[in-house]
């Protein structure tokens, strides 16, 4: 059957069919929303980032085929997939790119060829630690090191007051050296960047 065939079906119902195994129908989804999907992520990431992640989103859409219950409508869950997943990579690049810069520039003495997989491995627990922080004082704490904005920006943006700014990175400077407390010597650097 050619996906013409699913050109008057809903979404839901075209996600029905997809739910009973009916690759065409997947086809048919994906064909729909790949063009507006890459365009989208386009906005966040480079296009082929937005390409690879909207291929991912659509692949995992299939094959969590039988779980899926929307509570919004199917197009604003791929939407909002491809927008989390856009803005989780721009979030793992930030913390690679200040790993990288913290490992190259303030310890090449140790390091005179630093290799990536001291960057790789270090930026995979900063994320994780970072992760691990209560929201808003991982949003605070990224305002300020990931987008370099002063105290008294981000209290102009969050509406709060930069003692409260300066309470919340010092929180999230607490728990970052306990979670990352076996890499100290290398995450120092990095959470010692003040503004």
């Amino acid at each position: 059957m050619h996906s013409n065939a699913f050109d008057t079906v809903t979404d839901e119902g075209l996600f029905f069919q997809v739910q009973q195994g009916r690759e065409d129908a997947f086809e048919a989804l994906f064909l729909k929303y790949y063009p507006s999907l890459c365009a989208y992520a386009r906005m966040f990431v480079e296009p082929d980032d937005g390409q690879e992640i909207v291929s991912d989103v659509m692949v995992w859409l299939w094959e969590n085929k039988e779980m899926q219950a929307f509570e919004l409508s199917l197009k604003s869950y791929l939407f909002r997939a491809v927008k989390n997943r856009c803005l989780t990579l721009i979030r793992h690049n930030q913390v690679k790119q200040r790993v990288e810069e913290v490992i190259f520039n303030n310890l090449q003495s140790q390091y005179e060829d630093p290799d990536f997989y001291v960057v790789d491995e270090l930026t995979k627990k900063i994320e994780e630690a970072l992760a691990s922080l209560p929201d808003k004082v991982r949003e605070t704490f990224e305002m300020n090191r990931f987008q370099d904005l002063t105290y008294n920006e981000i209290a102009d943006r969050l509406g709060i007051s930069p003692k409260t700014v300066d309470a919340r990175i010092q929180q999230a400077l607490k728990l970052l050296r306990i979670s990352l407390k076996d890499y100290l010597p290398l995450v120092i650097p990095f959470l010692m960047r003040m503004h």
